[in-house]
């Protein structure tokens, strides 16, 4: 197990940044704005986030920007409450020296307040909490929804839940869901047995979604040999939102973003709701094809 180390750097113009390392990978967050998880990778390797670079440094602007990396927003998409603005300082805390905290303040739209916490394992695998409290006085009808937004040029992968035949599955076991833009003539997308895949190619600028439901939702990011893996445990019992979506994936010509939802829940007046995924890298990974025996090899390890 590889020691553990937080220490407050700066980056991509932000003074007032934490980076969370076991000497092999790194997640570096701001607590400048946010709550955001600005980069993820190997340690001296590639951003496997998304940066967009002129919003990168800046706060305090008064409409809500991608800026990139990780985020956490609350499901279904509801304009304004969903784009409630985080572009100013969270508190940062470092627990027990093993974990990161970030800390926004009440968002004076929503009256909402939304944490992540993150804490690496030493083995190269992370947890992140994302946690929503609802600070009013009403109860607030929500899901907790977490969006990695990946750098451009590599390739999404998403888990269908196992699979099985006609004779023992008579019933449906997953939702397969599309959105009006939805095409799955795109050559970007492509489907195997087991698997669902979205290319990112920076060409091509009009949007593309779907998600699914898998109570092991598994998904996965493959940039050049760096393959980036988030876990979650949903549950048949629960609802969630857009048709009983547990797992969604975005793309356009900029990045393409893997999110993973937690249920609808209603959160009372002073309660908050918490959604945990697990994170891990691998290097040097090399598929010969875009099959379910090649992404089983890579990825049913992963996913135990």
């Amino acid at each position: 197990m590889n020691q553990i180390k937080i220490e407050k750097v700066p980056y991509a113009g932000w003074p007032n940044c934490y980076r969370v390392t076991d000497g092999e990978i790194e997640l570096i967050s701001t607590s400048d704005v946010g709550p955001r998880i600005l980069r993820c990778g190997f340690v001296g390797g590639q951003n496997l986030f998304y940066e967009c670079k002129p919003q990168l440094g800046n706060s305090g602007e008064p409409w809500w920007l991608i800026r990139g990396g990780h985020r956490l927003w609350r499901a279904p998409e509801l304009v304004p409450d969903t784009y409630a603005l985080d572009n100013a300082p969270v508190e940062a805390r470092i627990k027990e020296g093993e974990t990161l905290s970030l800390l926004q303040r009440i968002e004076p739209e929503t009256g909402l307040r939304k944490e992540i916490s993150i804490r690496l394992d030493g083995a190269g695998c992370a947890q992140i909490v994302h946690r929503i409290e609802n600070t009013g006085s009403k109860t607030v009808r929500l899901a907790p929804w977490a969006l990695t937004v990946m750098a451009a040029g590599g390739r999404g992968i998403a888990a269908f839940p196992r699979r099985g035949s006609h004779d023992e599955n008579l019933l449906p076991t997953n939702p397969l869901v599309m959105w009006a833009y939805t095409d799955f003539s795109d050559n970007r997308w492509s489907f195997t047995r087991k698997y669902l895949l979205l290319r990112q190619d920076p060409r091509i600028v009009s949007p593309q979604k779907a998600g699914l439901f898998n109570e092991k939702t598994c998904a996965a990011y493959l940039l050049g040999t760096d393959l980036f893996v988030k876990r979650c445990e949903a549950s048949r019992a629960a609802m969630y939102p857009d048709y009983g979506c547990s797992f969604e994936v975005f793309t356009n010509n900029d990045f393409l973003e893997l999110e993973t939802l937690g249920a609808l829940v209603d959160v009372l007046p002073g309660n908050s709701v918490s959604h945990v995924e697990s994170w891990l890298l691998r290097r040097d990974v090399r598929l010969k094809a875009f099959s379910d025996d090649e992404l089983d090899r890579v990825l049913e390890p992963l996913m135990q």
